[in-house]
């Protein structure tokens, strides 16, 4: 991996549900890297969306209240000259805060959803993960159903929830899930259609939209990690344990309680499979990245039964500990892994913009501007 003198900043935090958990997965990278001999700094992405600098040896406790003690407060900018620079100071100057790759921690909200994303690509800053398209579709449940379903992959059916009069095609019971979100927060198990409609003014994780799908008590969840490089790799499928008999989903404590995010979380790993089921969700994971335009390091997630049925469930494209923990067949460390996603933001960038082929000719020929509005 190359290397470079200006530091690794590894970006956690946000305005997000999942705001803690990122906090853990940027303070597991952030350690990893800096115990590697690299050079790292944290950029912590306050819940009220302003940012600081804090020291690679963080803990997950002084954050507790918010910003850390000690934290250094930065500004963001897009344009030319973008990117993070400290606050400024007696002479009123901003010093830039030069960054060689962002290591992005960030998960739900902002941080997943393109927007952190679009503005680094403006910025001019290269960054790790998926592209803002990328992410943009991996936290659309809606968008994500229809493409796996328009390639012919398998998956339950997903639809639009909209308020009283929806038309689902399919009977109950039903699973309600905020249309953009992840990590089972704000998801529901009803009886009923009506229930499902009542669930859009009680659940405030469906304001931007919610979708209803069949629940099927019958099946249970397997997950798959993918990464993008140095090439097309797939992980252990594991198959995440519930917390108890009872449990109709995967909840959020099912995936979190432990205190190291996912990588806390009981499995089954690699999970008990047969070989021709085990390929298949290799194959569908594999068709799953190249369909979403993988860059990274993703996990992809289905919902199996005990007869042999498989559904794509969703993408989470920058999962919890970065799925470092679903790497055991074949091995990879996390420094590895880690190291990978660096050199993939240094060598294959996210976007480049240019003006190629606006030359002014329809501006010229565009005559006046009041006469076509009169």
């Amino acid at each position: 991996m190359p290397s470079s003198s200006e530091p690794i900043a590894v970006v956690f935090g946000g305005p997000s549900p999942e705001h803690d958990v990122s906090v853990l997965t940027g303070l597991q990278a952030a350690r990893q890297l800096a115990s590697s001999g690299r050079s790292v700094i944290g950029l912590y992405w306050a819940k009220t969306g302003s940012w600081h600098r804090v020291g690679a040896d963080a803990e997950a406790e002084s954050f507790l209240e918010g910003v850390p003690r000690g934290a250094d407060e930065l500004t963001f900018s897009v344009g030319p000259d973008g990117g993070f620079a400290s606050a400024a100071g007696r002479l009123g100057r901003p010093r830039p805060l030069p960054v060689d790759v962002a290591v992005l921690c960030c998960h739900g909200g902002p941080g997943e959803d393109g927007s952190l994303q679009g503005a680094f690509d403006l910025a001019g800053v290269r960054y790790t993960g998926p592209t803002a398209a990328g992410a943009a579709l991996g936290m659309d449940k809606l968008a994500f159903g229809a493409l796996m379903a328009s390639a012919g992959l398998p998956t339950l059916p997903r639809r639009l929830l909209t308020g009283p009069g929806d038309d689902v095609g399919f009977d109950g019971p039903y699973i309600v899930k905020p249309r953009f979100g992840g990590s089972s927060i704000g998801v529901d198990v009803v009886a009923d259609l009506p229930t499902a409609v009542a669930r859009l003014r009680t659940n405030p994780h469906l304001r931007r939209g919610a979708v209803v799908e069949p629940f099927r008590a019958d099946l249970h969840d397997l997950n798959i990690a993918v990464r993008s490089w140095p090439e097309l790799s797939l992980s252990a499928i594991e198959r995440p344990l519930r917390s108890g008999a009872g449990s109709e989903i995967l909840g959020y404590a099912d995936k979190y309680v432990g205190g190291e995010g996912m990588a806390s979380a009981p499995r089954e790993l690699p999970a008990e499979l047969a070989p021709p089921a085990a390929e298949q969700v290799r194959a569908a994971a594999g068709r799953v990245a190249q369909l979403c335009g993988l860059r990274g390091v993703a996990r992809v997630d289905f919902l199996a039964s005990s007869d042999g049925e498989l559904f794509v469930n969703e993408i989470n494209t920058i999962p919890g500990s970065l799925a470092r923990y679903l790497w055991v067949d074949p091995p990879v460390a996390f420094d590895e892994l880690l190291g990978a996603l660096v050199d993939e933001a240094r060598r294959r960038p996210s976007a480049h913009y240019d003006a190629t082929g606006a030359d002014g000719s329809v501006l010229r020929s565009a005559g006046s501007i009041a006469g076509k509005l009169g």
